[in-house]
């Protein structure tokens, strides 16, 4: 019999080993966390290319404790942060509004670690038909269009040149005595000598010489240090332990201009959208388009206002910093 106990209360205490140690392992991987939502909220549509991001849309997350509410920017991203700690187990809904969508819930469950990394895509349905009811007012067509923009970029232009000479008066064959300047072998007397240049404002100098010209020049030197960045403002400077010395100082001298040039490019339609990109730079944005079969151009504005579409613009969110334009043709156009 007491054998049989034995096993029972082995048995007995193996189970209360597991059990302590799941616990830990549980604890230690479930603990509460502070978790980050994000993703984007784009327009359903069954074709990729008709499914635009959707900004200005109200974004909330809760988990019947705690609110946190965001709006998607201008590319349809949002992000969301929990400050406080979710549990496992418990549940976060995340609802989107806007005034032009149907009203879209989802439901995320952060305690398991995949649902917590993924990403979020809202698909919302416009509370209006893309398409408007026919009538019997004939659409204008809105074809051949092209983008027209101006880019300013600064460069430099070549006016001429500006020479300078300077002498250097000295004579040889005098002992230095540790009297500086002296010879680089510290043997002779010497002297020096320097010229500086003003290009002026909005001038620089570019490819600088300075070169011994007239005397002993092979007992000569030249600190460059002073022209060879070239700049508004140069100096020469020589070094003479043999009898006096001339030298030149030449340099090119650029005008600093903004070039403006004017470029073209052709937008993207997809369905009644139209989509462009321009650099950063970019200015004064015209949209060149015939409509009905009349050329026209149509400036576009920092209202981005269009006769005959809805515009609106953001920035992308890379390095690049280029514009994205998107334009929806409005009732009663076609392309």
């Amino acid at each position: 019999m007491k054998w049989r106990k034995w096993v029972v209360w082995a048995g007995v205490g193996a189970v209360t080993a597991v059990t302590i140690i799941v616990l830990v392992v549980r604890s230690h991987r479930w603990r509460p966390r502070t978790i980050t939502i994000e993703g984007a909220v784009i327009r359903q549509d069954k074709d990729p290319r008709n499914a635009l991001p959707i900004a200005n849309v109200a974004v909330t997350a809760t988990d019947g404790l705690m609110t946190v509410k965001t709006q998607s920017d201008a590319s349809g991203y949002f992000n969301l942060k929990f400050r406080e700690n979710v549990w496992p187990g418990q549940t976060v809904t995340l609802s989107f509004r806007s005034p032009d969508y149907e009203s879209y819930d989802m439901t995320l469950h952060p305690g398991l670690r995949t649902t917590a990394q993924e990403l979020h895509v809202a698909e919302l349905t416009p509370n209006r038909p893309d398409l408007e009811p026919r009538t019997n007012k004939k659409e204008s067509v809105v074809s051949n269009i092209r983008i027209r923009y101006t880019v300013n970029s600064q460069g430099n232009v070549n006016i001429g040149s500006e020479v300078k000479t300077f002498q250097v008066v000295n004579t040889r064959n005098v002992p230095c005595n540790r009297q500086a300047p002296c010879s680089p072998d510290g043997n002779w007397k010497a002297a020096t000598g320097s010229v500086t240049m003003d290009a002026g404002p909005d001038h620089e100098y570019r490819d600088v010489r300075a070169s011994c010209i007239a005397g002993p020049c092979p007992f000569t030197r030249i600190d460059s240090s002073g022209f060879s960045q070239g700049g508004r403002i140069i100096t020469a400077t020589a070094l003479d332990w043999s009898d006096t010395g001339t030298f030149l100082l030449e340099a090119e001298v650029f005008r600093t201009v903004v070039d403006s040039n004017v470029r073209e490019s052709y937008p993207v339609k997809f369905g009644q959208t139209l989509n462009f990109t321009l650099p950063p730079t970019e200015e004064g944005v015209s949209i060149l388009a015939e409509l009905d079969g009349t050329a026209m151009v149509f400036p576009l504005g920092p209202d981005l206002y269009l006769s005959w579409a809805t515009c609106t613009a953001r920035t992308n969110r890379e390095t690049e910093k280029s514009t994205v334009y998107r334009c929806e043709l409005k009732p009663g156009y076609r392309f």
